[in-house]
C-alpha cells in the first residue's frame, strides 16, 4: 500500500491519547465492592476497549451472577459506574496526555490530515476538553449512534464517513485487541501502541505513543514493502 493514499487518522482515546484506564478500573472496582464482587485481573483486561454495558456483562458473567439482575438494574449499575468515572476524570489536565500525542496531533494538523476520535467512551468530549485538545479533531464519533461496539467495525466506518473518506484512506490508532480487530474489519490500516499483544495483530506497531510520527509511519515495513 502507498502511504500517499492516507488522508485521515482515527484515534481511540483510552490508552492512546491519555490513560484513563486507571479511572475506569477504579470506577468498576467501586461498583464491584458495592455488589460484593471481587475485582479480578480478568475483569481488568477484559473490560479494556469495550462498551460500558459489555463491560458490566463481562464482570457479572465472570462473577457467575449474570442472571441475578434485570436489564433496568443493570442499566442503573452502568450509570452508577459512569458517575464514579466522571468524578475521577475531573482531575485530568493537559499534563495527562501520553508522550508525543500533542506533537503528533499538531503534525497531522500542519500536514492537512483529517482527524477523528473513535472511542467507545460516552465521556470523550469532556475528556478532550480537560486535555485541551478538542480543536485538533474534525469529528467525534458518538458511540450512542452505533449498532455494535468494538470489535465490530461500526465506529471506524463511522469515523471514515464523518471525515468524508474511504476507509482505505484511514489509519486507526489503538491500544487494545478489540480496537485493532475493529479497524481491520473496517478495512482500514491499524497502528497498535502500548500493548505487546498487538505486535502480531496490528499492521504497524509502536511500543510507545512517543514513536508516533509521520516519518515513522511512512517508513514502516507496512508501507515500505
Amino acid at each position: 500500500m502507498n502511504f500517499q493514499q492516507i488522508k485521515g487518522f482515527a484515534f481511540d482515546l483510552d490508552g492512546v491519547i491519555t490513560d484513563t484506564a486507571v479511572f475506569h478500573a477504579k470506577a468498576w472496582q467501586k461498583l464491584c465492592h458495592e455488589l460484593g464482587i471481587q475485582w479480578t485481573s480478568t475483569m481488568a483486561s477484559g473490560t479494556k476497549g469495550i462498551s460500558r454495558m459489555d463491560s458490566l456483562n463481562l464482570i457479572l458473567e465472570e462473577a457467575g451472577r449474570q442472571n441475578e439482575f434485570t436489564e433496568a438494574e443493570k442499566q442503573k449499575m452502568a450509570n452508577d459506574k459512569n458517575e464514579y468515572y466522571k468524578q475521577f476524570i475531573q482531575t485530568l489536565t493537559p499534563d495527562d496526555l501520553l508522550p508525543g500525542i500533542h506533537e503528533f496531533l499538531n503534525e497531522l494538523r500542519q500536514n492537512n490530515y483529517h482527524i477523528a476520535l473513535a472511542s467507545a467512551s460516552h465521556n470523550a468530549p469532556v475528556i478532550l476538553e480537560r486535555l485541551e485538545i478538542t480543536s485538533f479533531f474534525d469529528t467525534i464519533v458518538d458511540p450512542a449512534h452505533l449498532n455494535k461496539g468494538k470489535p465490530a467495525p461500526d465506529i471506524y466506518l463511522a469515523a471514515a464517513h464523518q471525515m468524508d473518506l474511504n476507509p482505505k484512506e484511514v489509519i486507526g490508532v489503538e491500544d487494545a485487541a478489540a480496537g485493532v480487530k475493529a479497524i481491520h474489519s473496517a478495512k482500514e490500516v491499524a497502528i497498535g501502541v502500548n500493548n505487546e499483544e498487538l505486535q502480531s495483530m496490528a499492521d504497524i506497531y509502536f511500543s510507545s505513543t512517543a514513536c508516533l510520527t509521520l516519518d515513522h509511519i511512512r517508513n514502516s515495513s507496512y508501507f515500505m514493502d
